[in-house]
């Protein structure tokens, strides 16, 4: 799909998202479709299994497969192949496909985490302190990690240099011990997400770690957001607006009780240990689902301004052929109502 034609289409789907903002009342056959979702199951997408728990996505006429993933990016690119119809991803790595396959990439409609979460943890007692001290270190992530995707814009902006950073692969279960043990220097990913592994672990992070956030140098971005494929949006935008109200509901759901919550993410992954879950959760909606924005605009919704800004930091820093535009990565269209949207977390 061209760049005038993909913002033709998102306009028509916004015109067509205002006709199918209820819920239809006579139930035609369910319609079928696959999610991918970030990573492996966890407290912060209960909003999700609650959603397909108690019924919401039936309420719309959806019968969705909710797989885990491996990474914020590798979710965007999941459903930019076709391999899945919607996805839980990083809104930057979005950014970087619409740049370069317009035709292929998805469409962000809901836009989750609004304070950006990528960091770079290092050890404490270690002499890494500032972003520079990066600089001959080896630093280590999982593959589709967004924050070591992000790293080339990161170091734009810190002032690093980035050809003297060693970057290597590891498993995602490794990361935190291998910081621990200091076979590499410094790891990649979620603030939360470290953290809360860390513990899983037996390692104290608030003792043993130390976190370089890039939100502190400047790169005040989105993560990650819904998307769903150009072709369910185009064929099925019906649907694509039921799944975005059920996971509207689902998040109001697991805000008035995260046990209930926890409760939904242990039906999928019984190993889960639900204190820690339910922590995890609790710190994502704390630190990353708490922009000030949202008592203005609802979870879900971007600011327009910042929201250019945030593309143009990931075009310059990336190279990017071109900048895309805010309508070509994000649309409204699918969203519901502003009064349907939660403008108060409350945690």
């Amino acid at each position: 799909m061209s760049r005038l034609n993909r913002r033709g289409f998102l306009t028509a789907s916004a015109a067509a998202g205002l006709l199918i903002a209820a819920p239809s009342i006579v139930r035609a056959q369910a319609a079928k479709a696959k999610m991918i979702l970030n990573w492996r199951y966890q407290g912060p997408q209960s909003w999700f299994f609650l959603a397909q728990d108690m019924g919401f996505l039936k309420d719309e006429g959806v019968e969705l497969q909710i797989d885990q993933g491996e990474g914020s990016a590798a979710a965007i690119t999941k459903v930019a192949t076709g391999a899945y119809d919607v996805g839980f991803g990083d809104m930057n790595a979005l950014i970087d496909l619409v740049s370069k396959k317009p035709e292929d990439a998805p469409i962000a409609c809901y836009a989750m985490f609004n304070n950006p979460p990528f960091t770079i943890a290092v050890k404490a007692d270690g002499p890494i302190r500032t972003p520079k001290d990066l600089e001959g270190k080896t630093i280590g992530g999982p593959a589709n990690d967004a924050a070591l995707k992000l790293f080339p814009a990161f170091a734009k902006l810190a002032g690093i240099d980035a050809s003297k950073v060693t970057i290597t692969n590891m498993a995602p279960n490794l990361r935190e011990t291998m910081l621990q043990r200091g076979q590499v220097d410094g790891v990649f990913g979620f603030v939360n997400t470290i953290s809360f592994s860390a513990r899983l672990a037996g390692i104290d992070p608030d003792k043993d770690f130390r976190f370089i956030n890039y939100v502190d140098y400047k790169m005040d971005l989105y993560s990650n957001t819904l998307v769903v494929s150009q072709k369910l949006a185009k064929d099925n935008p019906k649907a694509a607006s039921g799944i975005v109200r059920a996971f509207n509901r689902g998040l109001a759901e697991t805000l008035k009780d995260f046990d209930k919550a926890i409760e939904a993410v242990a039906r999928r992954e019984p190993l889960i240990k639900k204190d820690i879950e339910k922590a995890r959760l609790i710190a994502t909606l704390k630190a990353e689902m708490s922009h000030p924005e949202v008592a203005r605009i609802g979870i879900g919704d971007v600011d327009e301004e910042r929201f250019k800004r945030g593309i143009a930091i990931v075009a310059e820093a990336n190279q990017l052929p071109r900048v895309p535009g805010a309508n070509e990565v994000f649309t409204r269209a699918f969203l519901p109502q502003p009064a349907e949207r939660i403008k108060l977390l409350g945690v």
